[in-house]
């Protein structure tokens, strides 16, 4: 296996040579960018568009890609992905897309083409094995889950 350095996700399909490929905007980012191949308007109020990025990726077994949103978009314009994160597995080959919804209650949002829209963060993913057991070992957690531990 490849050192986490060494990885490269390969770009499986040039869907449009025009358009910039994912890229990371500084040194050290975790996420890339991704780019609109089409521009859209995004209703206000829960408006909702999946928005093709012009890429397709080879990302290696062991590994997933997580589509997030952009935290500018989302703090300017209420501009967010809706299924957050997106999951691309390591066997899809199919074009990256991504489903941005607009939260803002009053004005609609324009995407025009080259736009950056989310980032692609890509991560080892482990796999493990489900087995019913009679009994969970204790933790200091517990069950406690959704606001437990206060506001």
């Amino acid at each position: 296996m490849r050192a986490d350095a060494e990885l490269d996700a390969e770009l499986g399909t040039e869907l449009d040579p025009e358009l910039e490929l994912p890229g990371f905007a500084h040194a050290g980012d975790a996420g890339a960018d991704l780019f609109a191949r089409k521009g859209v308007t995004l209703a206000p109020a829960g408006g909702r568009a999946l928005v093709p990025t012009g890429v397709a990726l080879a990302i290696p077994d062991g590994y997933a890609g997580f589509v997030q949103p952009r935290s500018g978009l989302a703090l300017k314009h209420g501009v967010t992905c809706l299924n957050t994160p997106g999951l691309i597995d390591s066997g899809y080959r199919g074009e990256v897309q991504v489903l941005l919804v607009n939260t803002d209650p009053s004005s609609p949002y324009v995407i025009h083409r080259g736009d950056r829209i989310a980032q692609l963060v890509v991560q080892r993913v482990e796999h493990v094995s489900f087995r019913p057991v009679k009994d969970l070992p204790a933790s200091g957690r517990g069950a406690g889950g959704f606001g437990h531990t206060g506001r």
